[in-house]
């Protein structure tokens, strides 16, 4: 007869599951092996950190759309799945965390590693149960499953390791075995034909539409670029809709935020309707002034529709099939001199960039070595990126097609995700090239899960911005409050040392010459291979247009930062030095005016 631990293994199987993310305890022996006799059907991935396993389960869900699983031990195994599990439910990914408890009769009794983790996952998860017995399994693994996928969000089991052993031998009267069905019932979800209308008058009736292109836009590029040239509309992206259009197309205007461009941000202080297309970016000033812009939002969720701009017409569908419902109401425009507008600053962005990427000076500029990894990426290849300083580089100077795949950790941000998300690329898909572009201090962080993507032997190429710092964290520390930089220095790690001892491969880069030998070397090996760039600790990470205070909170806290000296030379390189200008003339018109158009 089948125990708990057998029947919730087959119901994985039951639903597609190929992967479990986790690492072994006695919490959760039961389940381990029942894993083990199904081997041949289900893949357990042992990863070194359980939060790994969580940010992986989560990844995998991104590159895939299924159900990601990861499974940890009681105790401290389950509190370490945490930080990957909010990255899951504010990215709305479908993933399925289980966990172990101690025997039944000793929860709460001050037992070692009693943990009641349904209430400490309470607010993670959309659907939360402690499995009571081997009957009451059949019908919570099912369903957890299932609120996974339809609720997008993190469904958890918690089960005691004796339970896991304990057969369905009692049944209660009503609970008829086999009447949950394992599979999952999709359905179709479009518009109403009213709001269709409304949000149709409304993009004709604009003179300049913008578009802002999320993660929902990704499956749907073809559609979203034929309402982009029907509207005349530049598209800009947020950083989870980065392959939504191919980065080099002419449509695109390329990502928004502290981590894009100038002519993003201008065409949404510029615009009078903007479209938004599977996005919940998050920096409500990035977006037009409600005053001046009407808006239309694309989303699968009704709950997202108006999250951040006052929309005035909702479209809930998939976002594929709404742009081809809206593509018939549109009215083609002739005037495209809005779009054109924002080509030219685009080509002037791209001039200032490409300065950035050529720029020979010691120490090291990470731009050019972000650049030249960046031009290897094969053209089905996937991008993942930490979150930090690198991140801004992996979106402005890497340039991907419509067949790439990107993820980053999005509405959590969280440091240490790129190497699992990585990992997971390589499960979900172990014959496509992997590449990332990760901070030293998001590197370190996991750094022992390199060992993993040895162990799977992954084609996989690791670009480590190795700036001693924690440089993000250091320039919001002056930009947004005015503060010296503190605490923020790293101790060094020879990651390439570290990477050789894990039996991968490693190589350094310290001069602008040595980029393209060294790339070349390592993008001719096979296998895992780590690629430490040292580059200057001092370069800024610069946002598109300094927003206003920015500039003034910035020049009083360098005087008490260490290495001012070789901060302001780093400002006052082109392009630096105007993007640092635009900031503090905005400052010196705001003071003069209480009601400057187009200020976030």
């Amino acid at each position: 007869m089948l125990n708990a631990a057998d029947i919730l293994i087959d119901t994985l199987i039951e639903w597609d599951v190929k992967f479990v993310f986790g690492l072994p305890g006695d919490g959760i022996n039961g389940v381990m092996e029942a894993l083990r006799k199904r081997q041949d059907r289900i893949r357990f991935i042992q990863v070194r950190h359980e939060e790994s396993a969580a940010f992986m389960a989560c990844a995998y869900a991104k590159f895939t759309g299924k159900l990601g699983v990861c499974l940890a031990t009681s105790g401290p195994g389950g509190t370490h799945l945490l930080t990957g599990l909010y990255d899951a439910k504010l990215d709305q990914m479908p993933v399925l965390a289980i966990t172990g408890t101690q025997y039944h009769d000793l929860i709460e009794t001050f037992t070692q590693q009693d943990v009641d983790l349904t209430r400490v996952f309470d607010n993670v998860a959309i659907y939360n149960a402690h499995v009571s017995d081997a009957s009451h399994m059949e019908n919570v693994a099912s369903l957890a499953c299932r609120s996974a996928l339809s609720r997008r969000g993190v469904a958890h089991l918690s089960i005691a390791n004796d339970v896991q052993e304990m057969d369905a031998k009692s049944r209660s009267k009503r609970n008829r075995p086999k009447h949950v069905p394992n599979r999952y019932f999709r359905g179709r979800q479009i518009p109403e034909e009213i709001e269709l209308d409304r949000a149709a008058q409304i993009l004709n009736d604009a003179r300049k539409v913008a578009i802002l292109a999320g993660r929902g836009a990704v499956g749907a590029q073809v559609e979203l670029r034929e309402i982009a040239d029907l509207l005349a509309a530049p598209v800009a992206k947020a950083l989870l809709g980065k392959t939504a259009l191919a980065d080099d197309d002419p449509l695109t205007t390329g990502g928004i935020g502290i981590l894009g461009t100038s002519p993003s941000q201008q065409i949404m202080e510029q615009c009078d309707a903007v479209l938004i297309v599977g996005s919940s970016f998050p920096y409500i000033e990035y977006y037009p002034r409600p005053e001046g812009a009407r808006g239309v939002q694309i989303d699968s969720d009704p709950q997202r529709i108006g999250l951040r701009f006052p929309v005035d017409a909702g479209l809930v569908g998939d976002a594929r099939e709404t742009l081809r419902l809206l593509g018939p109401r549109l009215i083609k425009k002739t005037d495209r001199s809005f779009l054109e507008q924002a080509q030219t600053a685009m080509s002037d962005w791209r001039r200032k960039m490409e300065m950035m990427e050529t720029d020979l000076s010691a120490p090291l500029k990470p731009q050019a070595v972000v650049r030249a990894f960046g031009r290897r990426i094969a053209a089905d290849g996937v991008l993942v990126a930490d979150s930090g300083q690198n991140t801004e580089l992996a979106a402005r100077h890497i340039d991907l097609g419509p067949a790439n795949q990107f993820a980053v950790s999005g509405a959590l941000a969280s440091m240490a995700s790129g190497l699992p998300y990585a990992i997971a690329a390589g499960a979900a898909d172990p014959k496509r090239p992997i590449y990332a572009v990760i901070g030293d201090g998001g590197f370190g962080m996991q750094l022992g899960e390199f060992s993993t993507a040895v162990r799977m032997a992954l084609p996989l190429k690791i670009l480590v911005i190795f700036n001693g710092m924690l440089n993000q964290i250091a320039w919001e520390q002056m930009m947004f409050l005015g503060n010296p930089q503190f605490g923020c220095e790293l101790a060094p790690i020879d990651f390439a040392k570290a990477a050789e001892a894990m039996g991968g491969l490693g190589f350094t880069i310290s001069s602008f010459d040595q980029i393209e030998p060294t790339l070349e070397e390592a993008f001719s090996k096979a296998g895992p291979v780590v690629i430490q760039a040292l580059v200057d600790q001092y370069e800024p990470m610069m946002p598109p247009k300094m927003p206003k205070n920015y500039a003034k909170n910035f020049r009083e806290a360098l005087a008490d930062t260490p290495g001012h000296e070789a901060i302001e030379a780093n400002v006052s390189r082109s392009p630096l030095r105007e993007m640092m200008a635009a900031g503090e003339q905005e400052k010196e018109l705001s003071e003069n005016s209480t009601d400057l158009p187009g200020t976030p």
